[in-house]
C-alpha cells in the first residue's frame, strides 16, 4: 500500500545542528530496564525501533558520575570506558539503519538517592526531595557548579567516544539544571540565583561547555519541562520558560520540551485514564513562537492526522515518543506504507512505566509482548518463525492472552479455531473499556480482533467462533484438535476471598440481591441502589473506577479498602490523579479495616491494625498479640466485591484430569495460559499468549525456554579487551 499524500510532511528529513533526521519520527529518552549493563538488550530493543523508521533514538536518562546514581531504580551511566564500550553496542545497532544515535546526560540533585554509590548529590540549595525518601542534597559554592558542569562535559565526551550523535543537557523533571532554574528548588542570592538570568546561568553555561567540546560530532539537546505546573513558586512557561529558551537558544541544535515535574511526572507521561493525545500542546506552542531551533515533544502520539495537525499548526517540528515507540516500534514504517490499520496504538495504561518504577528490568508493554524481549528470546515485534508441525490447535478464549496466542499461532502459519463465548474478541477488555478514562484500553482488543480478521482470510482453514456454547471437556477431547490452549480467564470472587485472610467473609454472596461482582456491575442484571459501598482487597484499578463509574451515575459512593487503594497506579503514575478525582467527586474511603461479617444491607468492618502492638507467646490456638475489640458496621443498599479474583480453569483442569483419553484422541498437548493459569496483569496475560505461540514445538510449552542473560561473570574483568574482545549480535 502507499502512504497517504496528506502524511508526507513527517517522512521531510530535518537538520538539527551537524546531523539530519531522516523524518521526523523520534524516540525520545525512556527506560527500559537495559541501562549500561545489558548492552544486548538495550541495543537490540533501541535498533529494532531504528529498523522500524524512528529517525532518532534515545537512551533513557543516563547518569554522568556516581553523584548522580538512581538505585534502586535503573539509569543508564557514562562514568567510565566500561560505559562506553557497552553502549557503543547500542549505537552501531542504530546506525545500521541510518538513524541518529542520543543519549540524556543526567544529574540529580537531591532527587538521586545514591543508594549504590553513598555519594552525595549537589544541588543550588539545600533541601529534601520530595520524590525520594530522606535524600538532601549539599548546597554547591562555586567550585562545585565548576565541578558539575565539567561532569557533563566529560560524560559529553565519552558520548561522543562511544559513537552517540545527539547529547543531552537533560533538566526536565525537576533534575539538577531545572533546579537552578526553578524559585522552587533555588534560594541562591548570589549571581545564580534571584533573577531569571541568574537562576538560568547554570544550565547556559553547561550547554555552551558541552557544545564547545562536542564540536560538530553531536548535536545538542536539552530537554526542558517548561512549565512545572506549580504556578509562580515554579517554572512557568510564559514568565520563565520563553525567556530561559531566549537565553539558551545558541546552544542548543534542538528542543526536547515537556512539562510537570518528577514527583508527578504523570503529567508529562500522561495516562490515557486522565490524558488525550496532544495534552501538552497549550503549553509547549509557546516554544516554536521564540526559538530558532526545531522542537520536539510528546503527547503519546499515534495518530498520523494529529501528527500532521500539530506541524501544521506549527506547533512542533518533531514527533517525540516514548510508549507509542514501545507498544509499536514499527508505526513510522506502517505510516510510510499507509497501513494505519496494523499499527499497535498505545493504550497508555503506563504498565511499561511501571516496571522502572517498582525497579525491576525487563520493560513490558500491554499491546506489545516483545518489548524488552528482542535480545534475551530473540523476539521480533514483525517477524515470526514459520510453524514447526501441521499440528492443528484449539484455542479456548479469545481474551488478551487467548486472542495473541491465536494471532501468533496464524502469523506463523498454524491452522487455529478460536473459540469464545462471548460475541466479540476482546474477553475482560471488553468491559474494561467501559470504565471511565479507560475507553483507549479497547485499543489492546482492537488490534487483535483486525489481525486476526486478516489472518483467517489467508488462512481458510482457521477459524474464530464466537457467540459459542461453554466448551465441555468432552467437546474438547472430541474437538479434533492437536493441541489445545486454554485461556478462559478469570473472575472476581463471589465469596468475599481476600488477600488479607485468604478465605471468603461470612455472610458475602453474589447471589444476594444486594451483593455485587464487578461482572454483574457490567452486565447490569442486578438493580443498584443509591447507596453502594466498594469492598475492596485490590491494589489495581477496578475499585476506584468502580465507584468513579457508580458516582457519576448519581449513587453514593464508599469505598472500604483493606489494601491500599490503587496501591499499583502510583507505579503508573496515575495515583496523585485518581486521589484529586475521588477526593473531587465526594467519594468517601475507609481505608485500613476489614470485614468480619456482611448481612445483605451491612458489613461489620474492623481496623487491620487494631490488634495489640505487643507480641508475646500466649501458648497453642492463641493470638500472640491482644485481639482487636473495635468493630463498626457499615450499611449499603448494594455491596460491589473487588475482594480478589479466581482462575476459571474448570476446563483445563478437568482436561488434566481425562489425560489418558489424550491419545485416544490425537491430542499431543493442553496448555493453559493468562489469567486461567493465574489471574495477572493484561501486560503478563498478553505475554503468556505470545510466549505460547512462539515456543508451541517444544517439548513442553507449558514450561518457558530459559533465555538469554547478561550477568557480570565472578573473575572477569570489568573493562574486557584484547582476548576477551566480546563480539554483539544484534
Amino acid at each position: 500500500m502507499a502512504r497517504n499524500p496528506k502524511h508526507d510532511i513527517l517522512f521531510e528529513p530535518i537538520q538539527i545542528g551537524p546531523k539530519t533526521l531522516r523524518n521526523r519520527f523520534y524516540q525520545v529518552p525512556h527506560c527500559n530496564g537495559a541501562g549500561s549493563d545489558r548492552p544486548g538488550f538495550q541495543a537490540a530493543n533501541r535498533s529494532i525501533k531504528a529498523e522500524g523508521g524512528w529517525a532518532g533514538i534515545n537512551t533513557e536518562y543516563l547518569s554522568i558520575h556516581p553523584e548522580s546514581d538512581d538505585t534502586h531504580r535503573l539509569s543508564a551511566r557514562l562514568w567510565d570506558e566500561g560505559d562506553v564500550r557497552n553502549l557503543r553496542a547500542m549505537t552501531e545497532a542504530i546506525h545500521k539503519h541510518d538513524s541518529l544515535a542520543g543519549v540524556e546526560m543526567w544529574y540529580g540533585g537531591s532527587h538521586a538517592p545514591c543508594m549504590e554509590s553513598r555519594c552525595t548529590p549537589r544541588g543550588p540549595s539545600q533541601y529534601a526531595s520530595e520524590f525520594e525518601m530522606m535524600t538532601y542534597c549539599h548546597e554547591m559554592d562555586l567550585d562545585d557548579i565548576a565541578m558539575v558542569q565539567q561532569y557533563y562535559v566529560d560524560a559529553a565526551l565519552r558520548a561522543r567516544d562511544a559513537g552517540f550523535d545527539i547529547v543531552y543537557v537533560y533538566g526536565a523533571h525537576s533534575y539538577l539544571p531545572l533546579q537552578f532554574l526553578s524559585p522552587y528548588y533555588n534560594k541562591r542570592t548570589d549571581r545564580y540565583g534571584g533573577s531569571i538570568e541568574n537562576r538560568a546561568r547554570f544550565w547556559v553555561e553547561s550547554l555552551e561547555k558541552v557544545k564547545n567540546a562536542v564540536g560538530d560530532d553531536c548535536a545538542v539537546a536539552s530537554r526542558f519541562a517548561v512549565d512545572t505546573l506549580y504556578g509562580e513558586s515554579g517554572v512557568e512557561v510564559e514568565r520563565d520558560g520563553i525567556k530561559f529558551v531566549e537565553l539558551a537558544d545558541p546552544f542548543v541544535d534542538v528542543w526536547d520540551v515537556n512539562v510537570g515535574d518528577i514527583a508527578e511526572w504523570g503529567e508529562d507521561a500522561g495516562p490515557s485514564r486522565f490524558y488525550e493525545i496532544g495534552h501538552q500542546i497549550p503549553w509547549q506552542k509557546h516554544i516554536k513562537t521564540i526559538s530558532k531551533k526545531p522542537v520536539l515533544g510528546v503527547g503519546r502520539f499515534t495518530d498520523a492526522d494529529k501528527m500532521v495537525e500539530v506541524i501544521n499548526a506549527g506547533h512542533l517540528d518533531i514527533i517525540g515518543a516514548a510508549r507509542p515507540s514501545i507498544s509499536d516500534p514499527f508505526l513510522p514504517n506502517k505510516i510510510d506504507e499507509g497501513r494505519i490499520d496494523d499499527i499497535r496504538v498505545c493504550i497508555g495504561c503506563n504498565v511499561c512505566i511501571s516496571r522502572w518504577e517498582i525497579g525491576g528490568p525487563p520493560m513490558i508493554c500491554t499491546q506489545n509482548a516483545t518489548a524488552g524481549e528482542e535480545y534475551r528470546r530473540g523476539w521480533h515485534p514483525e517477524k515470526f518463525p514459520k510453524k514447526g508441525s501441521d499440528d492443528s490447535i484449539l484455542v479456548v478464549g479469545a481474551g488478551p492472552s487467548g486472542s495473541e496466542a491465536a494471532r501468533v499461532l496464524m502469523e506463523r502459519g498454524y491452522t487455529v479455531h478460536l473459540m469464545d463465548t462471548a460475541e466479540k474478541i476482546g474477553g475482560c477488555v471488553n468491559d474494561i473499556a467501559t470504565l471511565p478514562g479507560l475507553g483507549e484500553w479497547g485499543y489492546h482488543r482492537d488490534y487483535r480482533e483486525t489481525q486476526l480478521e486478516k489472518l483467517v482470510k489467508k488462512n481458510k482453514d482457521s477459524q474464530i467462533a464466537l457467540g459459542a456454547k461453554a466448551m465441555t471437556v468432552d467437546d474438547a477431547l472430541n474437538y479434533g484438535a492437536d493441541k489445545i490452549i486454554v485461556a478462559t480467564g478469570s473472575s472476581w470472587n463471589t465469596d468475599g476471598t481476600n488477600a488479607l485472610l485468604h478465605d471468603p467473609v461470612q455472610g458475602i454472596d453474589a447471589s444476594l440481591p444486594t451483593h455485587l461482582t464487578p461482572e454483574q456491575v457490567f452486565a447490569g442484571d442486578k438493580a443498584i441502589g443509591k447507596k453502594v459501598v466498594v469492598l475492596n482487597c485490590d491494589r489495581y484499578f477496578m475499585a476506584p473506577s468502580i465507584a468513579q463509574l457508580l458516582r457519576e451515575k448519581g449513587h453514593d459512593v464508599t469505598i472500604v479498602s483493606g489494601a491500599a487503594l490503587g496501591h499499583y497506579m502510583d507505579f503508573t503514575l496515575e495515583a496523585p490523579n485518581l486521589h484529586r478525582m475521588l477526593h473531587e467527586l465526594e467519594i468517601e474511603v475507609i481505608g485500613d479495616v476489614w470485614v468480619s461479617k456482611a448481612e445483605a444491607n451491612r458489613i461489620q468492618t474492623y481496623p487491620i491494625f487494631g490488634d495489640g502492638y505487643r507480641r508475646e507467646y500466649r501458648g497453642p490456638g492463641k493470638l500472640p498479640r491482644r485481639e482487636n475489640t473495635h468493630f463498626d458496621w457499615v450499611e449499603f443498599d448494594s455491596l460491589v466485591l473487588v475482594t480478589g479474583r479466581h482462575s476459571d480453569d474448570a476446563l483445563y483442569r478437568g482436561l488434566k484430569a481425562r489425560k489418558d483419553e489424550w491419545a485416544d484422541n490425537d491430542i499431543k498437548g493442553v496448555y493453559v495460559i493468562g489469567d486461567a493459569w493465574a489471574p495477572k496483569l493484561m501486560a503478563d496475560a498478553t505475554f503468556e499468549g505470545h510466549r505460547i505461540a512462539r515456543e508451541i514445538e517444544e517439548e513442553n510449552p507449558q514450561l518457558p525456554l530459559p533465555y538469554r542473560r547478561e550477568v557480570a561473570v565472578w573473575g572477569a574483568p570489568h573493562m574486557p579487551g584484547g582476548k576477551y574482545e566480546i563480539e554483539y549480535q544484534v
